[in-house]
């Protein structure tokens, strides 16, 4: 015999359909705890309760004196640590899935062998996916690794471990190059990330060291509007 629900639970239901349909965008303010006991025929604090568990998680913010408002759940990562973008999205409670575009052993080109500190010709490890977020497209990783340094790195099944979790586990990173800027996307690169080509994406350049040997290099290309980068630096 199936149960019923708790009331809050249906209310919880009821603002997520609304939110991830759009029809409570960003920043749009949502209907107040009395409104919504009377709608559901509950108590005001039931309610209440719906409302606290989705402010817990992420979806809605209080603002005292204001009402309560639908966040902006655009995808988050941090400039200064090399975070695994799998965790990243579990920790927001969504589902994290990938889809592995290339995996192969390559001859490093005048870009590949400038970026990743090799001679010309060298031969690497280049690996393209697409990470994905509840199914969409938040991040295309297009990635050289130096097969010296990580020399399993291709035997690695990429839908149970990232890149990331690869590089981390046999090479400890000590110093991370980041650099970021605003790019449009080629006809391939916005198919894969399911966007137009005139949508603005972030690209960010990443280089790793473990210790004094450079182990990777990868660009990152995210759509701006999935995605968002956070920097904090402490005060002197």
């Amino acid at each position: 015999m199936t149960s019923t629900p708790p009331r809050y639970k249906v209310i919880e239901a009821h603002l997520l359909e609304r939110i991830n349909s759009g029809a409570y965008p960003a920043h749009h303010q949502i209907p107040p705890e009395e409104q919504l006991a009377r709608d559901f025929g509950v108590s005001r604090m039931t309610a209440n309760k719906a409302i606290r568990d989705l402010v817990q998680k992420g979806y809605l913010i209080r603002q005292a004196g204001l009402g309560t408002f639908v966040t902006d759940r655009k995808a988050e990562s941090s400039l200064h640590e090399v975070l695994n973008i799998a965790a990243e999205v579990r920790n927001r409670g969504n589902h994290y899935s990938n889809d592995i575009l290339r995996c192969e052993a390559i001859d490093a080109d005048d870009e590949v062998a400038l970026r990743l500190g090799v001679r010309l010709g060298t031969p690497t490890f280049h690996s393209i996916l697409v990470h994905r977020e509840n199914s969409v497209p938040i991040q295309l990783e297009d990635r050289y690794v130096n097969p010296r340094w990580v020399p399993n790195y291709l035997a690695t099944d990429f839908s149970r471990q990232t890149p990331n979790e690869i590089l981390v586990a046999t090479c400890p990173i000590s110093v991370v190059e980041h650099v970021v800027e605003a790019v449009l996307v080629d006809a391939q690169t916005a198919e894969w990330l399911a966007i137009d080509t005139a949508t603005p994406c972030l690209s960010m350049i990443r280089r790793t060291w473990s210790d004094e040997h450079l182990i990777s290099y990868a660009r990152l290309i995210h759509p701006g509007d999935r995605y968002k980068l956070r920097s904090a630096m402490p005060r002197g």
